[in-house]
């Protein structure tokens, strides 16, 4: 099974927009950050995490040809906004993509995306099968079995998802104790480290170290970086072992 993190940038991804920090003019292409998201691949099975503005742009940067589900993490629109770029793998396969949410979120996807859920669509609108999750309650989608488990962004309660030995956290700054049996046995996790300051509703960088740590998960990769973090390279030569900064493209197997 393979894990590519398709998007590790903020919700304004990087470059920002009229800056001119070192990142934001970094050479570097590790430091070009689209809008955090991730894509599962075992055999035959793809599975998107997320679907933010840069969904269209992130599904050809992975070669994909079809999408057997869509998971979300929650309603803000760098984790949603691209949901209507689901159509052409409407079109190759005939059939609605399967779309998994909080209530809530889906709620949100009902008002937000009303066109996608008119009872009478226009021809050529995304086709959803929009299923409502919660969390410890297992997904199978082929021969992925899923783990969703509540963290929390700032007050909001959002998803996080538990794959094999491999564990998927973004947008958090806490993890209740009620999610902690979805971290044992994690060797590889993937938590969001927005910079160096402290933050009200992101672990920064110290903080995600420290989630590492106290549960001793050997690898861990950082995502959901902001262009305060600073450069990639500089940044990555300071971390402890076994922790990197992710990158666009960067893919593992687990």
């Amino acid at each position: 099974m393979k894990i590519t993190l398709t998007g590790t940038g903020t919700s304004q991804g990087i470059p920002v927009i009229g800056c001119g920090c070192e990142v934001c003019t970094s050479d570097d292409w590790k430091d070009k950050r689209l809008r955090t998201a991730a894509f599962i691949q075992d055999g035959n099975t793809n599975i998107a995490i997320d679907a933010g503005p840069d969904f269209r742009q992130q599904m050809l940067a992975v070669g994909a040809d079809h999408l057997d589900a869509l998971i979300l993490t929650h309603e803000h629109n760098d984790h949603i906004a691209g949901l209507d770029d689901i159509r052409p793998f409407n079109f190759l396969q005939r059939k609605p993509i399967k779309v998994f949410s909080l209530a809530r979120v889906a709620n949100d996807l009902r008002s937000r995306f009303a066109y996608i859920f008119s009872p009478t669509p226009y021809p050529g609108a995304p086709s959803i099968d929009l299923i409502e999750i919660l969390p410890q309650q297992r997904l199978q989608v082929g021969p992925v079995e899923i783990l969703p488990f509540s963290v929390f962004h700032g007050a909001m309660e959002i998803l996080s998802f538990r794959v094999g030995a491999m564990a998927y956290i973004t947008d958090a700054n806490r993890i209740p104790p009620a999610s902690e049996n979805a971290l044992v046995g994690v060797e590889t996790l993937i938590i969001n480290a927005l910079h160096h300051r402290v933050h009200h509703s992101h672990f920064n960088l110290q903080q995600a170290i420290e989630q590492v740590e106290m549960r001793k998960i050997p690898r861990a990769l950082f995502t959901h970086i902001s262009h305060q973090m600073g450069r990639h390279q500089q940044v990555n030569a300071e971390l402890p072992e076994g922790m990197e900064l992710g990158y666009d493209g960067l893919t593992i197997t687990i």
